[in-house]
């Protein structure tokens, strides 16, 4: 008898093909609206595997009702909106999707800070909207990328990325990261420095940690207070970081200069959301590891998680390594 798995948003019909050769597999077909929550714990109650987004919540009170569930694929990075601790404690494996997505995600960030930067959302608007009547020489001025000084906060894999794409553009870099990489330091030309010492020295930050009880609103009011007046956030991590009250107080204070956004607290964003109401800020629907090439194989990797979950072997992007010594 074939595994049976439940997979929460439509998926390319070549990685379902694949599945189906393996699994007896059911899916949410609605594109544009995400399954509820109350699908999800019919669903979850007779399945062997779950194949998620960061979009849906997988809690304890979920697992609980799930009575065969062996594993939880997320076609994400990330996996803080499943409760690991829960799973492990479950013996329930968790999966995600790393190193597919870095230099996509690399890409995305450089590009909204460049946006963000030369106010290339606003200049269309006025374009489109029939402002452009004359030209003056202040006209829609934005800030210079070649050159500046560029903090990047959590130097992983895509923190990594973006360092080599700003070294195209002349950048003197600086990173802030949980531990110190020395090794780093020489073979990217880039500089350590306390968080505090990188707010006040760039230009350009870009927030790129993971989402940790640590780094809740790790940008907060005091953090922004120390920023320069002309100096642009960009987030492409998660919303959580960076408090989202206080980054629109400074902005509308004009305590920093600009705003670049991927990401949000809660997703999907309102329309009615402050931040979408200034000029100022160029906000993205989570769109960062948004290319043909990888979003399919992030599907692809999070489909063989799945399967080799599924049919006794290791997945290969085991998150809670801890879940083998409960099935030996």
């Amino acid at each position: 008898m074939k595994p049976k798995v439940y997979i929460t948003r439509k998926i390319p019909s070549s990685i379902l093909e694949k599945m189906q050769e393996v699994c007896e597999v059911r899916m949410w077909e609605k594109e544009d609206i995400p399954v509820p929550y109350e699908v999800l714990e019919k669903e979850i109650d007779h399945v062997d595997g779950l194949f998620c987004l960061l979009t849906e919540t997988i809690d304890e009170a979920l697992m609980i009702k799930a009575k065969n569930l062996k594993i939880i694929s997320n076609m994400a990075v990330g996996y803080n909106n499943i409760d690991v601790k829960a799973a492990t404690h479950r013996g329930i494996m968790v999966t995600n999707t790393p190193e597919v997505l870095t230099e996509t995600t690399a890409d995305l960030t450089f590009a909204l800070l460049m946006s963000t930067a030369r106010r290339i959302p606003e200049s269309m608007e006025y374009l489109k909207n029939g402002k452009w009547k004359t030209w003056s020489p202040m006209q829609l001025t934005g800030q210079d990328v070649f050159g500046a000084t560029l903090g990047i906060i959590g130097l992983g894999r895509i923190g990594e990325a973006l360092v080599k794409r700003a070294k195209g553009f002349d950048m003197n870099i600086l990173y802030y990261n949980r531990s110190r990489k020395t090794d780093k330091e020489y073979e990217l030309g880039i500089q350590y420095t306390e968080l505090e010492t990188l707010l006040k020295q760039s230009d350009f930050i870009c927030v790129m940690t993971p989402l940790t009880p640590a780094t809740i609103n790790l940008i907060d009011k005091k953090e922004l207070s120390l920023m320069k007046k002309t100096a642009v956030l960009i987030n492409t991590a998660r919303g959580g970081i960076v408090n989202e009250s206080a980054l629109y107080e400074a902005l509308i204070n004009g305590d920093i200069w600009g705003a670049g956004l991927d990401v949000f607290e809660n997703e999907p964003v309102s329309t009615e959301h402050s931040l979408l109401t200034l000029p100022n800020v160029v906000a993205l629907p989570h769109i960062g590891s948004a290319s043909i090439k990888t979003r399919l194989k992030m599907a692809e990797v999070a489909s063989e998680n799945l399967i080799q979950g599924l049919t006794n072997s290791v997945p290969k992007n085991l998150v809670n390594k801890e879940t083998l010594n409960l099935r030996a």
